[in-house]
């Protein structure tokens, strides 16, 4: 086809080398930001160009659908060839595509199927369903990652070592599992990988077959690979075959997902590589940030080694800030992000990282306060995670047992012997009386029956405990009593899911200080006490009495809320605004773990914290900690221009106030590459950290943040409501012309009748009783009453 001389114009001496590698066996340490895919593809394309391989005979392996699609659309702009034909693909594309042309081999059906996740999970309880086992002991999703991790170790069911009673169970179940898929003629993810390995593996003519088509084989970000895929590889190449491995063991962070970063090293011993080609020039980022990267990655001892290097120059330092809290760090972000934005940075070129995902709740709060779009990228926003929602029903349920749609949510979940039968009698009962959900229960019959009465019992419940509770107390009680945290204490990454829970009890207890509660203002059911009594502290004489029914009106109905009411509307909103458009200009937000394989133009690293990054589950030992300073490193190299550190004196963590020591890893980098920012008013931070100091220790908070263009800062706080407790009742309150037993309309609740008049002028107050949605105490100067005849 020709001597391939014109690919292999603009590439630097080491890339030039690895794409013109003699057919052996090599190693390629590529570096972040130096061009591997680039240099996949060229090798790919120099390789069929000068005619030492055909189309049919190169397999490259790529860990996502996006990099497979990536080296086949530059190959076809490359040279003038029909890439469809080629091998070239994820491990499980690949698998799949074996497998149809085996399938006979494989004891598979021709049309056999593949099962995705959610799939895998329901065949998964139909086996312990027809086992008749108890779903609370062998949990679905445990048993499924059970299963999945067997087969990721090439085990099937008699080759799991078993020490105890449940682990004979879990084999049973797998055993299972395996004789339905294989009636059904179903795969799932893992089983494409291991069926295709025993193949290999045990037809001896097939596997000289493949070995003798694929000269060349190269596989992509191979310190991603885990033990199985080392496995499969070994099978299709030949001992001397021209292998191509690209990876960098300084971003293996996937050691959680099985990734085995040895494997490198194993690679390199057992193919007896001579070459290994160093990709060190880096061009994405400037000097500051790699030698930040540099240093840092340094301090780790079991490292193939290798130093990125630019020829842009130093660049911008790495600007480091310390804040007085978390809710300060955000406000800072906040406004150096809107700098960056009006000096010209697009928003979607700003990422903010952090280390764990309940860190984003802040962070979104102050984004959504100042009215800029933002998308959480790879994940959810904090009030659209499942757990948060879940967490979210139970508090609605005890706020309003009647609420339909948080019922079904939960009302099985954690699971409680309450299935889709059960539901469809209750679900009919509640249409043909009009009642809700709750008042049908008595309805239903039968096992299923007496466990809806029991979950009623248990909502009942935590709202008795939880009367004259802190808003932070109630959410830790509805934690425990409902069995979520226990639930998420036996899922595979169910620890991230209890961060989160944790954070929700942080989001309350900043939410009563922000809105000017108190933050020990207590979530009394307002339809049951109204404001007019009072607690047992307040008749006491205690300090709290007046925090104790501490009550807020709705700015839009003009109700008169609880605390546990006014923060399930602010979830609500916050749930519901603010998320970025498809193509709309807006922050990008995620963990370091979705961000390896992007970048940016600037980069903001939050919350390096020791205990918080490095996160305090991998403190414990050396391969931990090893792994938590190459997920720095991949966070550091994300940034192409500017590059943010941050860390906090305070932070809330289980509704209580945290005080930090800053990261291990500021004393890993070089002072030369960093600008250590003043805090403005030292010792506090920002005026927010200062203001909102002031305002914990006072008992009360801030009313909102103003957004950015109007007021860039807070306001102060705004004295609470007058205590109901404290207002004299009166039959009749001037100036609004309404008298008890007077019929209204309202825009919201509809129609009802004045039972309960308090208060004068801008504290006037009425409760009414509305036939749908029962009484409700209003702000007359807020809610609009119209008089009805």
């Amino acid at each position: 086809m020709g001597d391939g001389s014109a690919l292999l114009r603009g590439l630097n001496p080491e890339q030039y080398a690895a794409v013109t590698l003699p057919a052996e066996a090599a190693l390629i340490l590529a570096g972040a930001g130096s061009g591997k895919t680039r240099v996949l593809t060229t090798r790919i394309a120099w390789l069929l160009q000068t005619s030492q391989v055909s189309i049919g005979g190169v397999m490259a392996v790529t860990f996502t659908n996006k990099a497979a699609k990536e080296m086949l659309t530059r190959l076809s702009a490359m040279l003038p060839v029909n890439v469809r034909g080629m091998w070239i693909g994820t491990f499980h594309g690949l698998c799949n595509r074996f497998l149809r042309a085996h399938w006979k081999q494989a004891g598979l059906p021709q049309s056999f199927q593949i099962l995705d996740a959610g799939d895998t999970l329901s065949a998964v309880k139909r086996v312990i369903k027809a086992l008749k086992l108890d779903e609370e002991r062998f949990v679905p999703k445990q048993v499924n990652w059970f299963i999945a991790g067997a087969k990721e170790n090439g085990q099937r069911p008699k080759d799991v070592p078993v020490h105890d009673g449940q682990t004979q169970t879990m084999v049973e179940i797998y055993q299972a599992y395996e004789d339905q898929c294989q009636r059904e003629g179903v795969v799932d993810f893992a089983e494409l990988m291991l069926r295709t390995y025993e193949l290999m593996r045990d037809d001896a003519a097939l596997r000289e077959h493949y070995r003798r088509r694929f000269r060349h084989i190269l596989v992509d970000e191979f310190q991603d690979t885990n033990r199985l895929q080392y496995a499969w590889l070994k099978m299709f190449a030949a001992p001397d075959a021209s292998v191509l491995a690209v990876g960098d063991d300084d971003q293996s962070i996937y050691a959680f997902r099985g990734a085995q970063v040895g494997n490198m090293a194993d690679f390199e011993r057992e193919f007896r590589v001579k070459q290994v080609i160093k990709l060190e020039r880096n061009y994405r980022s400037f000097g500051n940030i790699l030698d930040s990267a540099n240093h840092l990655i340094g301090h780790n001892s079991r490292r193939l080694g290798k130093t990125l290097r630019t020829e842009a120059g130093p660049g911008e330092p790495v600007r480091v800030q310390e804040n007085a809290s978390d809710f300060s760090e955000a406000q800072w972000i906040l406004e150096e992000a809107q700098q960056l934005h009006r000096s010209g940075v697009a928003r979607k070129e700003i990422a903010l990282l952090y280390r764990s995902n309940a860190q984003s709740r802040v962070i979104e709060s102050a984004l959504f306060n100042a009215g800029i779009p933002y998308r959480v990228y790879g994940g959810l926003r904090f009030f659209e995670r499942a757990e948060v929602k879940h967490a979210l029903a139970y508090l609605r349920l005890i706020e309003n047992c009647n609420d339909d749609t948080s019922y079904l949510r939960v009302v099985n979940f954690p699971t409680r012997g309450i299935g889709a039968r059960t539901l469809e009698q209750l679900q009919d009962a509640a249409r043909q009386t009009g009642r809700s959900l709750w008042q049908s229960v008595g309805a239903v019959g039968g096992k299923g029956g007496a466990n809806l009465v029991a979950f009623n019992g248990l909502i009942d419940g935590m709202r008795n405990a939880t009367l004259g509770l802190t808003l932070r107390e109630i959410i830790e009680h509805m934690l425990e009593r409902s069995g979520l945290i226990d639930f998420y204490r036996t899922e595979k990454e169910g620890a991230d899911r209890i961060e989160n829970l944790e954070e929700l009890v942080n989001a309350a207890e900043a939410f009563v200080t922000q809105e000017g509660f108190g933050k020990d203002a207590v979530a009394l059911p307002v339809d049951e006490f109204g404001p007019g009594q009072l607690s047992d502290g307040a008749a006491a004489g205690l300090p709290n009495a007046v925090a104790a029914v501490d009550l807020t009106p709705d700015a839009e109905t003009g109700e008169i809320m609880s605390p546990l009411a006014a923060f399930l509307t602010h979830a609500a909103l916050e749930a519901g605004d603010n998320q970025a458009q498809a193509g709309q200009d807006a922050i990008q937000l995620m963990t370091v773990h979705s961000a390896k394989g992007l970048e940016f133009d600037a980069v903001f690293i939050t919350g390096l914290e020791e205990g918080l990054f490095p996160h305090e589950n991998a403190m414990s030992d050396a391969d931990g900690l090893e792994e938590e300073r190459r997920l720095m490193y991949v966070a550091i190299t994300r940034a192409r221009q500017r590059l943010y550190l941050s860390f906090c004196q305070t932070r809330m963590l289980h509704g209580q106030t945290r005080y930090n020591v800053k990261s291990r890893f500021f004393d890993e980098l070089p002072e030369s590459a960093l600008k250590w920012l003043t805090p403005r008013n030292q010792g506090f931070g920002s005026g927010f950290a200062r203001e909102y100091q002031q305002a914990w220790e006072r008992g009360s908070g801030l009313n909102s943040v103003v957004g950015a263009g109007r007021n860039n800062g807070w306001q102060p706080p705004a004295p609470p409501p007058v205590p109901a407790a404290m207002v004299a009742a009166q039959a009749k309150a001037s100036g609004h012309g309404l008298k008890v037993g007077q019929g209204v309309f309202h825009n919201k609740f509809g129609e009802g009748v004045v039972i309960t008049l308090e208060g004068t002028g801008e504290d006037a107050r009425a409760q009414v009783r509305f036939g749908r949605h029962g009484p409700k105490w209003l702000a007359l100067s807020i809610a609009k009453l119209t008089l009805v005849d």
